[in-house]
C-alpha cells in the first residue's frame, strides 16, 4: 500500500480490525519512511442483485422499498424499527445467497411474507393482501382459514 504522504510503497500494518457486520476490515498502517500513520479499509466487491419486475423491467435490489411496505403493513402492530431492519437483512442475505444476479419480484415477496407470518400475524395478512391482490373477500377469508390452519398445526407440536 501506498502511503498517501510520500508515495513510499513500503508501508507496514499495525493494527487490523473488523468492520461492522464483518463486512470489511479496518487497517492502521505506519510508513517506515515518513513515520506517518494513515488508515484503510477493505470491502469485498459484490455484484448488484437485480430484481426482474412483472412487467419484466430489471431494476437495482433496493432494500428501503421492502422497509416501506413492511412497515405499511405492520403500522400499528408491535413490530419494531429494529425487528424490521433484521428482517429486511435477512430476506436481503438469503436472496443474495439463492439468487446471484437476478430474482423476481414475486419470489422477494414469497420471502417477506414467509418471514412476516412468523413475526407479527396482523402484518402477514396486510402485506398478503396487498402482495397476492386479493380480488373478492373469498380470496381474503381463504388466506385467513390457511393461516389459522397452521397455527393451530405448530401448537399441536
Amino acid at each position: 500500500m501506498q502511503c498517501p504522504y510520500c508515495h513510499s510503497e513500503n508501508t507496514k500494518v499495525v493494527d487490523s480490525r473488523k468492520v461492522k457486520n464483518n463486512t470489511g476490515i479496518r487497517r492502521r498502517r505506519e510508513c517506515p519512511e515518513c513515520n506517518l500513520r494513515f488508515t484503510t479499509y477493505e470491502f469485498y466487491e459484490s455484484t448488484p442483485l437485480l430484481v426482474i419486475k412483472k412487467d419484466g423491467e430489471r431494476e437495482i435490489f433496493d432494500k428501503q422499498k421492502i422497509i416501506a411496505g413492511i412497515l405499511r403493513a405492520s403500522y400499528k402492530c408491535s413490530v419494531t424499527l429494529e425487528v424490521i431492519d433484521k428482517l429486511v437483512t435477512d430476506v436481503e442475505n438469503e436472496l443474495q445467497n439463492r439468487f446471484k444476479e437476478e430474482v423476481r419480484t414475486a419470489e422477494i415477496g414469497r420471502l417477506v411474507m414467509n418471514y412476516l407470518k412468523g413475526l407479527d400475524e396482523i402484518a402477514y395478512i396486510r402485506f398478503a393482501s396487498v402482495y397476492r391482490k386479493f380480488s373478492d373477500l373469498q380470496e381474503f377469508s381463504e388466506a385467513l382459514e390457511k393461516l389459522k390452519k397452521e397455527k393451530k398445526y405448530k401448537k399441536k407440536k
